[in-house]
This record gives structure tokens, C-alpha cells and sequence, in this order.
């Protein structure tokens, strides 16, 4: 039987890869085998898209190519292999964010976006994605808690958040069968429900 795929997605500061482990954990404690693995990246090659997605200037598109190159290498090395098996997979971002910050975010087209999905992966999307929403000023408080340098999407300002955030937000309306919004602004112990109600509904 094939394994689950579970995705989280959020602006930057909402606070969603601080659950990723616990989510693993939730499933282990099921009886489920898990990977866990992150977007981009997750192989090689992709992480070092990586390093340069998130630290090279670059326009949009280009931006938006390289995220659909680790995402078919990642996809194909690591990704479809442990679902064919039956692990269930948790990973830190997929196609939902190149559609929130590359297209909501910067503009580039949606059904280039779209086509581009087709190609990398026309038979596969995630069995739930938890997105976690918060406002603009509770993730900049939190992204400043951290003490890390920034990266380049992290340092953009609030319209580009806003803009990212707001289409997180139409594409969960659009499909409510797949995807729920977790009101990441609260208190962590009711957050941690949350995704832990979601989780075991899969």
C-alpha cells in the first residue's frame, strides 16, 4: 500500500518546521514507517539548488525553474521511492509554496506553475497539507527571536508577505478536501492539537 504524504507550508515565522518532528513522532507512535525531508532539498543536488535559491539574487522565473529542478530530482530519488514502499512522508514545503511565493508572491505566472507541476509530478500530490497562517508582525517577532541571519525571502517586506500569505489562503478555500489552515498566532499547546487532529484523520 502506497504511504502517505503529508505537507506544511506557511509564510516564513509561522512556525510550521518546529512541528515537524513531532508530527514524525505522532506517526512512529502509529505504527508508521517515516521519512521526513524538506523543500527545496532533500537530496544532494537539491540542497545545493537550495543554497542558491535562497541566497543568490536572481529573477522570478529563474527562481522558479531551479525550485521545479530540485523538486523533480527529489521527487524522483527520494520522494516517490519511499511512498511506492508504504512509508508515510512529512516534508517542509512542496508545490504550495512555489505557488504562494514565486507566484502570489513575485509575480510569475500561474499556469506556467501549473504546467510545470504537470511535468514534475502529474500524479502525485500530498494526502494533507497543514498550512500554518499567522499575521506579518508575530512572524517578524519570531524570525528576530532566533538570532539567524536571514535569508533573502525572509528579508522581504510586508507586502511580499502578504501577498504570499493571501494566496497560502485561496488556494486552502479552493481545495478543502486536501488542505487546512492552523492558526499558528496562538498558544503552542492548542497549535500542537490542531495538527495533531489532522494528522491522525489521514
Amino acid at each position: 500500500m502506497r504511504g502517505k504524504f503529508i505537507t506544511l507550508e506557511g509564510v516564513d515565522g509561522a512556525g510550521k518546521s518546529s512541528h515537524v518532528e513531532s508530527i514524525a513522532a505522532l506517526l512512529r507512535a502509529r505504527g508508521r514507517r517515516v521519512l521526513v525531508t524538506r523543500e527545496p532539498g532533500g537530496t544532494p543536488l537539491a540542497e545545493k539548488l537550495r543554497a542558491l535559491v535562497l541566497t543568490e539574487s536572481m529573477d522570478p522565473l529563474s527562481e522558479t525553474l531551479l525550485m521545479f529542478s530540485a523538486r523533480s530530482d527529489h521527487l524522483r530519488r527520494v520522494l516517490a521511492p519511499a511512498l511506492a514502499e508504504g512509508t508515510w512522508v512529512v516534508c517542509d514545503r512542496f508545490t504550495d509554496a512555489t505557488v504562494a511565493y514565486q507566484g502570489g508572491g513575485k509575480g510569475v505566472s500561474l499556469e506556467l506553475i501549473e504546467c510545470l507541476r504537470g511535468a514534475v509530478h502529474p500524479d502525485l500530490e500530498p494526502d494533507l497539507t497543514l498550512i500554518f497562517d499567522c499575521p506579518f508582525e508575530v512572524a517578524r517577532e519570531r524570525m528576530g527571536r532566533t538570532g539567524k541571519a536571514l535569508d533573502r525571502f525572509e528579508r522581504e517586506g510586508r507586502e511580499f508577505f502578504e501577498r504570499v500569505r493571501g494566496t497560502y489562503l485561496r488556494t486552502a478555500a479552493a481545495q478543502p478536501e486536501r488542505i487546512r489552515v492552523i492558526d499558528a498566532s496562538g498558544e503552542l499547546f492548542n497549535i500542537k492539537k490542531s495538527v495533531e487532529q489532522y494528522v491522525v484523520s489521514v
